[in-house]
């Protein structure tokens, strides 16, 4: 009988944990392990709209920022709402177009680093700059946001590895090989491709951003220069923010020969949240969209006003579909059955893109992520690891290899001239 007792009271012990709703799962899961985000253009938006000069920038309210002529309404991202979406950690985007010749776009990389640790300076209480994982970790046991860098786009260190060492010097902790233009060295995923991936330089910079501790990211480029960096790599690579090719086939998405080499490289897939990228749906009815303004184009040339006229009678009859949380579960639900639940993280593109999927429009939508996934069957243990843990652990064994190869001589290139 006394067993019987024992047990009875054991079960009754257990059973409010059985019984946790898919909410407190999440949030117990985001109170252990804020979400560290892989990519926030908002240095972006502060060079847009307000061309780097923020002594009058409120970072505690952004949603009536002036328009920076494409992005609807104010911005994604502001304190109170980086802390309702449980963000702990963020990679700040120092992103520069494509389009910028070599020298300018090295000079505008550094005006958006020097903008972005002016931010962080700003606000001390909620923001800390990180450069290291032990960094990263201090600040979020402090409950502030642990600010990290990173570059998007190869074209930041115009063709020199001097440059990229002295980024990294500077603060930058990953650069993205490639933006939405193919480089001297490496082909992106929207551009036509010219070297079948990494050229011989291309390899250099993989291999010197390594040795350093600069992680490489991956997203923007085409699947061949991933293989080619995964060939190369001797410590993780990570896709800052990237969806699943399988469930969206945007060339910006990562196949599914990619993702099942993950788990031999130790990298990471962070989960775009960008509608276009989520949804097949929607990504076909954007291409339908796109067919039809160049049909019109054709139809009435020299006469934009009739092509405009019918255009907004094309999208009275044609409204577009909507991405949603549930579509942004689906890329991670793949992303685990191919890679592994080890592999996986967030990348959200907030303030790089007009919004986030409906529940998730902006940074605070997280939350409603992970109640979603913990609805799927996720343990805590498995969302701690895609909010941060992941990673975490990614940054670390990035650092380890820095560590173990310091000794090495730098890679060294001739400059031209």
């Amino acid at each position: 009988m006394r067993h019987h007792a024992i047990g009875l009271a054991a079960l009754l012990l257990a059973a409010p944990l059985a019984a946790q709703s898919p909410e407190q799962v999440a949030e117990a899961a985001l109170k252990a392990a804020p979400v560290w985000d892989g990519h926030n253009d908002v240095p972006e938006q502060l060079r847009d709209r307000y061309k780097d000069v923020i002594a009058d920038f409120d970072f505690r309210d952004t949603s009536r920022a002036p328009s920076n002529g494409w992005s609807k309404g104010g911005m994604h991202t502001d304190l109170p709402r980086l802390r309702r979406g449980r963000v702990g950690a963020q990679f700040w985007s120092v992103y520069v177009s494509a389009d910028l010749p070599g020298p300018e776009a090295v000079v505008a990389t550094l005006q958006q680093i020097d903008v972005t640790k002016r931010l962080i300076a700003r606000y001390p209480g909620d923001l800390a700059l990180a450069l290291t994982a032990e960094d990263v970790e201090r600040a979020m046991k402090q409950g502030r946001i642990a600010s990290l860098m990173g570059m998007e786009g190869g074209s930041s260190i115009d063709g020199s590895l001097a440059v990229l060492r002295q980024m990294y010097d500077l603060g930058a902790r990953y650069m993205t090989l490639t933006h939405s233009k193919t480089l001297p060295w490496a082909d992106s995923a929207t551009d036509a491709p010219q070297h079948d991936g990494l050229t011989d330089f291309g390899v250099k910079v993989v291999r010197e951003m390594q040795r350093i501790g600069m992680l490489v990211d991956l997203s923007h480029t085409s699947e061949a220069t991933m293989m080619d960096a995964l060939d190369a790599a001797r410590a993780p690579v990570i896709f800052s923010h990237s969806g699943a090719r399988a469930v969206n086939g945007h060339a910006r998405n990562v196949p599914d020969a990619v993702l099942a080499r993950l788990k031999e490289n130790g990298g990471i897939v962070m989960v775009v949240g960008l509608p276009g990228y989520l949804s097949e749906d929607l990504r076909q009815f954007q291409a339908r969209r796109q067919a039809e303004q160049a049909r019109l184009a054709a139809l009435w040339q020299g006469q934009p006003q009739a092509v405009e006229a019918a255009m907004k009678t094309w999208d009275a009859a044609n409204p577009a579909p909507k991405a949603a949380v549930s579509d942004m579960a689906d890329h991670i639900d793949h992303i685990r059955e191919v890679a592994g639940i080890d592999y996986i993280g967030l990348g959200g593109d907030y303030d790089g893109m007009d919004s986030g999927p409906v529940g998730m429009e902006d940074v605070s939508g997280y939350p409603a992520l992970f109640t979603e996934l913990a609805r799927r069957g996720y343990s805590r243990q498995d969302l701690e690891k895609i909010s941060s843990r992941n990673m975490m652990r990614v940054l670390r064994a990035a650092e380890a290899y820095a560590a173990a190869h310091r000794a090495d001589p730098p890679i060294e290139t001739p400059v031209e001239g």
